[in-house]
């Protein structure tokens, strides 16, 4: 049975845990299993946490067997996209600037889940530093999407977005400034949350966009999306833009029930740009929704065309901030080819970032500059300001909007990198919620040439339960979530 426990969700694991069926390290080795046939292939880790993961799990089969009172995700392996803190093992970003940072304490995320018994797999994959839409900028190598390993798995959560896929790993986190959860979690055909800002602390997540980033569950089904956000959201004083305010249990709001529910199909996001396979999956899925009791109209949304250039204003600018840290003196790579302190900053930059974090942080520079900043950042912000009025208008109408996830199905790998504007434009659906500080998740809700299609449901500021409740009636009276990629060990 050991070799079949990677392919089970977190929840079937759990029930079999508390019946005393299986282990903890039972799980673990079958994943490990599982990483060591397909790891080659696919590629979606930067490190590996074997031993600790071990450990990790014989003490949750310790509390489990004293019959103490655990959470559901007690011996349940999570794997930690490489942007968050984990306290002796390596942190990178993905990014060569990172490449041997040991960080000395673990993020908010990381030690809640530590706390609850769950063993960290390994650090995934990303875009470097979160910046990209395919996890072909990651300084290290690229991941591919399981479902066909030509294609990338989105970005920058590519990494584990590809291991929940594959059974690298049962869970993951991911984080998500423009949809580097979603969109990840639409082209591998797995569930990705991304929480409302500030539901989530991002303590100890390093920072791309500080006013943009939130962590979230990426996972098999909704059911282990609640699990996971269970987990991780809630108030901590060490974010200063972590909110105050209750958590529900997420369990309880998976029920299945879409009646009463109004629902909005964003009609701005169903035309041009969108594949036309894209548009029918999701007009199905919003007939099937009707079916199950929803009212579901269009609505049209008009500042969201501005939604793409206001956030690679915006977002950059923020990055050329946020990345200033990384000159060599206090942590990271430094360069040792330099006759004074001026060439070491630009040869240690120079040398330790990639391409595309070159280009924004240099966008962003040139943004904020002095004669710039009102042309650019701050009109940029003005937009964002219209964006979250227009939707906080469709939500006096509507209880959740619903778009495409991604305008295609995943992409060859090197189809879009020689062209930053059409990878941009990859996240055309799922910028505008980040700019919102709006919770959304995507799951599957068709296939396109045998990739998966992903659906997004949006939600006012603070409604995960509605989301999931809505997310996890769709997904029980549909088959999507069923399917796996066909890949083949060794």
């Amino acid at each position: 049975m050991t070799e079949e426990l990677f392919g089970k969700t977190a929840h079937e694991l759990s029930s079999l845990l508390k019946k005393r069926e299986i282990s903890s390290v039972e799980i673990v080795e079958s994943v490990y299993s599982r990483i060591g046939a397909v790891e080659d292939k696919i590629k979606a880790f930067v490190s590996i946490s074997r031993e600790q993961a071990l450990e990790a799990a014989r003490k949750a089969d310790a509390k489990l067997k004293s019959g103490e009172n655990t959470d559901p995700l007690c011996g349940i392996p999570v794997a930690i996209k490489d942007n968050m803190c984990t306290k002796g093992v390596t942190t990178t970003c993905s990014s060569k600037i990172l490449a041997n940072y040991l960080p000395p304490y673990d993020a908010t995320v990381v030690a809640k889940l530590k706390e609850l018994g769950a063993p960290s797999t390994g650090k995934t994959n990303l875009d470097e530093f979160a910046m990209g839409s395919s996890t072909e900028n990651s300084g290290f190598h690229t991941t591919r999407n399981p479902w066909n390993i030509e294609t990338v798995p989105g970005g920058s959560s590519g990494g584990s977005a590809a291991a929940v896929a594959s059974g690298e790993s049962i869970a993951a986190l991911g984080s998500d400034t423009g949809g580097s959860i979603r969109q990840p979690a639409s082209f591998c055909g797995v569930v990705g949350l991304k929480p409302t800002y500030g539901r989530v602390s991002r303590y100890g997540l390093v920072a791309f966009a500080s006013s943009l980033d939130q962590i979230g569950p990426i996972t098999k089904d909704v059911t282990d999306a609640a699990l996971l956000m269970n987990a991780i959201a809630g108030y901590d004083a060490k974010d200063s833009t972590s909110v105050n305010a209750p958590v529900p249990d997420y369990r309880n709001v998976l029920v299945g029930n879409a009646k009463r529910f109004r629902i909005g199909i964003i009609s701005d996001l169903m035309g041009k740009g969108i594949d036309e396979e894209v548009k029918i999956a999701v007009r199905d899925a919003a007939k099937q929704l009707e079916k199950l009791g929803a009212i579901v109209e269009e609505v049209s949304l008009p500042t969201l065309e501005y939604a793409v250039p206001a956030y690679y204003i915006i977002a950059p600018a923020e990055a050329s901030s946020n990345l200033a840290r990384y000159d060599g003196v206090k942590f990271g790579r430094r360069s040792k080819d330099a006759p004074d302190l001026i060439t070491m900053y630009y040869n240690t930059r120079r040398e330790g970032f990639g391409s595309e974090v070159k280009r924004r942080i240099m966008i962003g520079t040139y943004a904020l500059s002095a004669g710039y900043y009102d042309a650019y950042y701050l009109k940029a912000l003005k937009v964002r300001t219209l964006i979250k009025q227009d939707f906080e208008k469709a939500f006096t109408r509507f209880d959740v909007l619903i778009s495409p996830t991604a305008p295609s199905p995943a992409f060859r790998i090197g189809e879009k990198v020689s062209d930053p504007i059409a990878m941009y434009l990859s996240d055309i659906a799922t910028i505008p919620v980040n700019l919102a500080g709006l919770p959304a998740i995507s799951l599957p809700c068709g296939f396109s040439h045998g990739l998966p299609i992903g659906l997004q449901m949006i939600g006012e500021a603070f409604s995960e339960e509605k989301l999931l409740q809505l997310a996890y009636t769709y997904e029980q009276n549909t088959d999507w979530h069923k399917r796996k990629p066909e890949l083949k060990g060794g």
